[in-house]
């Protein structure tokens, strides 16, 4: 057996508070080494004269990835407390796993041997708002979705895509705009929007603020913004606004103070300065968003920085009752204030959607002190790379959905947000190279799987643009320019989401099969009444595909996209699928 590749630790994805009464526990080892692991459990002051009593009970592979297997359980403690280990059996061999190590045999009457969950406490649960988890997301970056006004036009403004989009052009999108289309986003199934940042900035993407308190000019008042909320409000869709906390911009009045008054001014510990006078070439000699000199960093170790920040959280809540922060560059903001801010937000709104902007494993801001979820690109990265560029194969892109679904509880991973395509990133239709069919499968799989999928506007008629600022062209309204295939392929897949909750987030992700010849996968959800299975062929062969694993004889079977129903005659059943196509099969138990 290979020991060095067990790891177990109780805490973060490994051993978690899923509810209540409900413990998940996780163990990793090697892939294809072991056979069979059960959990040994007990309350650690229940004794007999035999010593401590305890249960076992069999672990399931969950998933693996190309190096390990995770191994499965839950258990409701009585008591709500827990020691525990691990029973592993590999080939003729048989070990026991705990905190001291390993173990030829199960200890009776050393209960320190064992993995100790002291108490399931309420306070430590990680407790995400449930509306987020059947929400299908639709990120607005203001400036390009719609002009709705000419009243509130920047200097300059261009005619509606007029022109390609630069880093320094402007062509008048604004609330007003987003007002009008509210229709277009109720018709396409969307219940929550992202705005990318609106406070008042100096560029056109508005991620240099130069007043936290005040919205942008060109995109409206605060009355305007309020009846944007309204009306979203009215028609079930949720609103969530971008912080950019870790820096402010140039124009930001405590840094324009620091220019003018150097060492002298009041807010030079607001920032992070390296030395007077300031200086900004050939890089600032202050810490910046990377070494840009219009984004200082924000101190936020400072209590007077803290407090104006905390206090900018709140006023958007309370006096615009919006729905969700999305906080930019948030990985290299302190988890001390992070922490603080959760706690603020949560008092004013106990269900307002916490999320932030790390591209990376995030399982230290996801204990449930701070996050209720991070832009889930480890996601992202897979499905373009399998799907979009051909950069790996099925069997590939099963390990790495795996590792993703492995990285964080399932509690999490619940409420993750899953996106194709940002205002930071290349279009998916040209990562895909114009491939409408992969388009079409890459947000078949989002929208089929766990987690809250957000959708970058324009992606679902079809928009194209290389990365930024090419991606961040004009919303095309013209429908004859429009794909309206796209479109109506994104609707049907949103609505299949409001239709059966197993295609949202009521369903156990896992995969059945991933062929790297064929280039095919098979993945389920499954909950206590029902199986949905999901086929998908990325690739440009006609394939004839056996569904595994499952006895299907006699089960009446719905294809839900096209809402036909037949009967499985034989215990494996088998799919054509053409060059690029999938199906959606439910199954009742």
């Amino acid at each position: 057996m290979n020991k060095e590749a067990v790891y177990h630790r109780p805490k973060d994805q490994y051993a978690y508070i899923y509810d209540a009464e409900t413990l998940h526990i996780l163990l990793r080892t090697k892939r294809g080494d072991a056979h069979s692991v059960n959990l040994i459990y007990g309350d650690p002051y229940e004794w007999d004269v035999s010593g401590w009593i305890s249960s076992i009970v069999p672990m399931q592979i969950s998933g693996r990835d190309e190096l390990f297997d995770y191994w499965f359980t839950e258990v409701k403690p009585p008591y709500r407390r827990l020691r525990y280990g691990f029973k592993i059996a590999s080939g003729d061999e048989t070990i026991f796993y705990g905190e001291k190590g390993f173990n030829d045999t199960a200890p009776k009457d050393d209960i320190g041997f064992y993995f100790a969950f002291p108490f399931l406490h309420e306070n430590d649960a990680f407790t995400p708002p449930e509306w987020v988890r059947n929400t299908v997301w639709y990120q607005i970056f203001p400036e390009r979705f719609a002009n709705g006004s000419d009243r509130n036009n920047p200097k300059d403004t261009l005619p509606w895509g007029s022109a390609e989009p630069t880093a320094t052009n402007f062509f008048g999108g604004d609330f007003e705009g987003i007002i009008q289309r509210i229709d277009y986003l109720v018709e396409l199934g969307i219940t929550g929007i992202y705005l990318t940042p609106i406070f008042k900035a100096h560029s056109n993407h508005k991620y240099d603020t130069i007043d936290y308190m005040e919205i942008d000019p060109q995109f409206g008042d605060t009355e305007t913004f309020k009846r944007l909320i309204d009306t979203c409000h009215k028609h079930g869709i949720k609103v969530m606004l971008d912080a950019v906390f870790n820096h402010s911009g140039y124009f930001f009045e405590p840094f324009q103070n620091v220019l003018k008054h150097g060492e002298n001014s009041r807010y030079k510990n607001w920032f992070h300065l390296h030395e007077f006078p300031i200086k900004t070439k050939p890089r600032p000699n202050y810490d910046a968003f990377g070494f840009v000199k219009t984004m200082p960093k924000l101190n936020t170790q400072n209590p007077e920085v803290k407090d104006y920040l905390l206090k900018v959280g709140a006023y958007w809540l309370r006096e615009f009752n919006i729905d969700g922060w999305r906080l930019d560059v948030a990985n290299e903001i302190d988890h001390q204030f992070w922490r603080e801010f959760r706690t603020e937000m949560k008092k004013i709104k106990r269900d307002v959607y916490i999320l932030g902007e790390i591209w990376h494993d995030a399982i230290p801001w996801l204990s449930g002190d701070q996050f209720d979820a991070v832009m889930n690109y480890p996601f992202t990265n897979a499905a373009l790379n399998f799907f979009a560029k051909d950069e790996i194969n099925a069997e590939q892109f099963c390990n790495a959905i795996s590792h993703v679904c492995h990285m964080y509880p399932r509690n999490v991973n619940e409420v993750a947000f899953n996106l194709l395509g940002s205002h930071d990133t290349a279009r998916i239709l040209t990562t895909a190279k114009d491939n409408r069919e992969k388009v079409k499968l890459l947000t078949a799989f989002q929208l089929s799987f766990i987690g809250t999928p957000c959708i970058y506007y324009g992606d679902e008629i079809g928009m194209a643009g290389g990365d930024d600022p090419d991606c961040r062209k004009c919303m095309i309204w013209d429908r004859q320019h429009q794909d309206i295939n796209m479109l109506n392929h994104v609707k049907k897949l949103i609505s299949l989401r409001k239709t059966y909750p197993i295609f949202a987030n009521n369903g156990i992700f896992s995969f059945l099969s991933a062929d790297k010849e064929t280039n095919h996968i098979i993945y389920k959800k499954e909950n206590e009444k029902e199986i949905l299975i999901v086929i998908m062929n990325n690739s440009n062969n006609s394939l004839n595909i056996a569904i595994p694993e499952l006895n299907l004889k006699d089960l009446m079977i719905r294809d839900i996209c096209n809402e036909k129903e037949f009967a499985a005659h034989a215990e494996n059943l088998s799919i054509s699928l053409k060059p690029y196509e999938f199906k959606f099969l439910l199954i009742n138990k």
